[in-house]
């Protein structure tokens, strides 16, 4: 089924550009948000998600959806979509969401179901595999992002620009990795190290989620797989307190109050990604590296932060394979099944290309 009309679902700050990309990249889009929003230059209406009806309604009539919601909602938008025919996306991290939509998935073949099109998992896990293709044995392949106020302030160095709730789980999920082939569940903010991009000096430690379906895909071919989110030194010092010290790892709502009080959003932010595989390639044992720093950009007279565009550039640049035959239009689609250049000649994935160097 072609791709010519698109739902997305939340119309917050990666929303929005969400809706507007897609516009962009040719799309007919409506937009839909649990409050009325006018002014965006597109079609909007409200919907009540935890309404099933009035959700299945809601994708009568479009091609696909995008869900851009919080991700305890997206399953519920996955099985209007399986029920409605409709090609599903998402932003997901969470894990038990993802092996839904697989279920979903096997059980509707004719339509599309490609969770997790952010950054992390996403983007990243695309820039991971394609380092790896031309490896001809892996030994590791390393996943970094961190999304940062570029002028941090206090002892955590942070803003919550992104979800507070999404960061609370994935600092205190276990996070699955590969150990000498085989998958293993291993505790968030473990195996911390020291990371430099363009002079200046972060920390990295282990969280779950941004793997996707990466271990389950490389289990066997690669000797050490994981991801870690990066922060500025000191920062999971601090949460460590917060959690173990102060005992707040059973009530993950109150911390996320309180973290979202302290640092609130900022619109200076910084995007760090750095990816590197090692193994044997020509012959020889080789390191590649991709190592990126995306800051805030206009588009089309409106300057948006590197979260915000970075997330919705990498999910309507999956939109836009799909449509165009690149990515299948049938069954699940894993992330690290899809080419960096393909992602990257889209119009979407286009502005990865324009930005985020790193001078050496």
């Amino acid at each position: 089924m072609k791709i010519d009309s698109v739902a997305v679902f939340g119309l917050g700050k990666v929303g929005e550009l969400v809706a507007h990309l897609l516009v962009r990249a040719g799309f007919s889009v409506v937009g839909f948000d649990s409050r009325e929003r006018e002014g965006l230059g597109l079609e909007t209406r409200t919907l009540d998600v935890a309404d099933g009806d009035e959700l299945r309604a809601a994708l009568k009539g479009v091609d696909a959806v995008v869900s851009c919601l919080p991700y305890h909602l997206n399953i519920a938008v996955a099985e209007a979509a399986y029920d409605t025919g409709v090609h599903y996306f998402d932003l997901t991290e969470d894990v038990p969401t993802t092996n839904r939509v697989i279920e979903l998935s096997k059980d509707r073949p004719d339509n599309v179901f490609v969770p997790q099109c952010g950054l992390a998992p996403g983007l990243i896990g695309i820039v991971g595999a394609s380092l790896a293709a031309d490896f001809t044995s892996i030994r590791s392949i390393e996943l970094k992002v961190g999304a940062l106020p570029q002028n941090p302030t206090g002892l955590l160095g942070y803003a919550f620009n992104w979800s507070a709730e999404g960061v609370v789980n994935e600092y205190l999920n276990d996070c699955d990795v590969l150990r000498s082939g085989e998958r293993r569940s291993v505790p968030a903010m473990t195996e911390k190290e020291r990371v430099v991009i363009g002079g200046i000096e972060l920390e990295a430690a282990l969280t779950s989620g941004g793997l996707g379906t990466m271990c389950e895909t490389y289990e066997g071919r690669v000797q050490r797989l994981d991801y870690k989110t990066m922060r500025y030194p000191g920062h999971f010092r601090q949460m460590h307190f917060l959690f173990d010290e102060l005992n707040l790892r059973d009530d993950r709502e109150l911390v996320g109050r309180i973290l979202v009080d302290a640092k609130p959003p900022v619109n200076d932010d910084v995007v760090y990604l750095h990816a590197a595989v090692e193994g044997v390639c020509d012959g020889q044992p080789f390191r590649r590296n991709h190592v990126r720093a995306y800051r805030p950009i206009e588009i089309d007279g409106r300057v948006w932060r590197a979260i915000s565009w970075t997330t919705a550039a990498s999910a309507v640049s999956m939109v836009e394979l799909v449509a165009a035959g690149t990515l299948p239009d049938t069954g699940f689609v894993r992330q690290e099944d899809v080419r960096l250049a393909d992602l990257l000649a889209t119009r979407s994935g286009r502005l990865f290309d324009a930005h985020g160097k790193v001078d050496a």
